[in-house]
Parts: C-alpha cells; sequence; structure tokens
C-alpha cells in the first residue's frame, strides 16, 4: 500500500512539474479541444431510430454507405455509439447490420487515436516519469489484450478509451485488430437483441453484456499482474548488471 502510495505521489508531482514546463499556448489549445469535444458532445441531438429509418427511405439504395459515414463521423466525437447500433439492428437487420456497425466503430476509433496523436497529445511526451515510461513501454510491445478487454467491457466509454489510446504509444495496427474483435461480441448482441423503437433491454442482452464484462476484467487483471510481473524482473535485472 505505501508503495501504491509513494507512486502516486511522486507521479502526481512529476505531474504538476511537467505541466508547468507546456507552453500555455498549447495547454490552451487542449483545454479548448476538450470544451469544444464536450459541448459537441451535449448540445447536438442524436437522431432517433425512428428519425433514421426515415432518413433511410429518403436517401434510397445508397443508405448503408451513408449511415456508415454517419456512424464513423459522429463517434469520432464523444457521442455515445449505441443509438447508431440500436439503429442498425432495426434498419439492416443483423446480417448487415452487425458489419455495419462493428466496421464503422473500428475505422472512427482509429480516426479518434490518429487525431490526438496528431494534436502531439501523447503521455510521454507530456508527463516524464519512470513509471509512466515503463508503463507506455510495455502498451507499445503489448497494448493490444489491454485494448481488447475494455472493450469487452460496456461501461468502459467507447470515445475515451479511443483519446487514452491516441495519448499511449500502443502501436495503430494490433490496436485496430483488438478494437474490431473486442467489439464484436457486443455490438452484435446489441443489434440483434436490442430493441430501438420501445428502448426495452432485453435479460439475454444483460446476461451477454455481464460476460463479456467478466472476460474484460480478467483479461485487465492478466495484464496487471503481467506488467507488474515484467517490470519486477527488469528492475532485479538492471540492479543484477
Amino acid at each position: 500500500m505505501n508503495t501504491v502510495v509513494s507512486t502516486l505521489r511522486a507521479l502526481r508531482s512529476s505531474v504538476i512539474a511537467t505541466a508547468s514546463a507546456v507552453p500555455r499556448r498549447r495547454v490552451f489549445a487542449m483545454l479548448a479541444a476538450i470544451v469544444i469535444l464536450v459541448a459537441i458532445a451535449l448540445l447536438v441531438p442524436l437522431p432517433t431510430a425512428v428519425q433514421l429509418r426515415d432518413w433511410a427511405t429518403s436517401v434510397g439504395p445508397w443508405f448503408p454507405l451513408a449511415f456508415l459515414g454517419a456512424h464513423i463521423v459522429m463517434t469520432v466525437f464523444p457521442f455515445p455509439r449505441t443509438a447508431f447500433t440500436l439503429a442498425a439492428g432495426l434498419l439492416f437487420g443483423p446480417v448487415l447490420g452487425i458489419p455495419l456497425a462493428v466496421t464503422a466503430a473500428t475505422v472512427s476509433a482509429v480516426i479518434a487515436l490518429l487525431l490526438v496523436r496528431a494534436a502531439g497529445w501523447q503521455l510521454n511526451k507530456l508527463v516524464s516519469h519512470p513509471r509512466v515510461d515503463a508503463l507506455d513501454a510495455r502498451l507499445r510491445e503489448r497494448g493490444w489484450p489491454a485494448i481488447m478487454s475494455m472493450r469487452l467491457i460496456p461501461a468502459v466509454p467507447f470515445s475515451v478509451l479511443n483519446y487514452a489510446a491516441g495519448a499511449s504509444a500502443v502501436r495503430v495496427l494490433p490496436y485496430t485488430f483488438a478494437t474490431l474483435v473486442g467489439l464484436v461480441p457486443g455490438t452484435s448482441a446489441v443489434v440483434i437483441l436490442g430493441d430501438a423503437l420501445t428502448g426495452s433491454v432485453s435479460p439475454l442482452l444483460v446476461l451477454i453484456s455481464f460476460c463479456t464484462a467478466c472476460l474484460g476484467v480478467a483479461g485487465l487483471v492478466y495484464e496487471f499482474r503481467a506488467h507488474r510481473r515484467h517490470h519486477r524482473d527488469h528492475a532485479e535485472a538492471t540492479y543484477l548488471e
């Protein structure tokens, strides 16, 4: 417990010291971007399933591509993607709805990661601390299990995880693969079992969500223990040298 507290205190001191060295213009730009994203998510209304169905009628045969594009663009911002996942099941059924929803969410997640990195908001550039460097190195080497595990947990916000991954050193291709695989079970369950019109929740959907969450938590616990073991072995090897 004392080790955890001392580590958190050292990390806090490092964050404060590093933040004070960051140019004010960059800090203001980051804060402004966060405020804009939150404002967009709060002020722009999401279309309902019925509105999307009416839109489908007006667009015609091009609607699947239009839906795909709208899903990608909207969920790059911190919008809840559940509305689009439910609509995919209502409008296209499971055969087309599942590939559309999973593809759109995966592409959106990759775009969000690349945008964060293009803005230079990476943790190793903002915070200089051995613990942060060790965690970042671990994510660069083996970040996909953590990403996949968190994608399996319905309570983890989709956009927040995208932005956090962008700030880390996780590699793009493993991140994309982990996102794709991690999204399939939950997205498929929502498309098949979700009721976009009444908003009622199927007991089977709750059970599937609970099971995927348990798998995700188990994966995170395993990765956390593996990271601690790797960090300890590395420290011992360095000491022996």
